[in-house]
Formats: C-alpha cells, sequence, structure tokens
C-alpha cells in the first residue's frame, strides 16, 4: 500500500530543517534562545515524513495574501510537559 506524502499536498505548507548557521542566524538576529520558539511534537506526521529530530528547528513557509510568503519557526520536542 502507498503512503500519501503529506509535502506534496498543496495545503501544507513547506517544512525544512535548518542548517546550523541558519540557526546561529535566526537566534542572535531575535535575541532569543531555541527554547523561547513555538514547539512542535516530534510524532507530527510532517516532522516525520521530514525526518527531524528532537531540538532541530524547523522552518516553515506558508503563502500570506497580504506578503506573498510568510515563515514560521518551532522547535521539536518530544512531548508537552
Amino acid at each position: 500500500m502507498n503512503q500519501i506524502k503529506l509535502s506534496n499536498h498543496n495545503s501544507v505548507p513547506v517544512h525544512e530543517i535548518m542548517k546550523q548557521e541558519e540557526i546561529e542566524e535566526l537566534l542572535k538576529k531575535y535575541s532569543i534562545n531555541k527554547e523561547h520558539l513555538p514547539k512542535i511534537l516530534i510524532n507530527d506526521p510532517i516532522i516525520i515524513e521530514i525526518g527531524a529530530k528532537v531540538g532541530d528547528i524547523i522552518k516553515i513557509k506558508r503563502k500570506s495574501y497580504t506578503a506573498e510568503e510568510s515563515t514560521y519557526y518551532r522547535l521539536v520536542i518530544e512531548s508537552i510537559s
């Protein structure tokens, strides 16, 4: 049985694992730590699909009617405590 790829669906925004250099720039730009970012669970289907690990930061690019594209960031966590 073929599994459907979420990333192929037009309603799912682009999710990508950020590189260390990008993460350092992001944290410096906003003067924050990784823990200050919004969270996303490791068992989220799109996180599983892209192969992210706990501690990774995910860049999410969504289409926007006002800004063409909006970028969001999420820290991958094991569970909500």
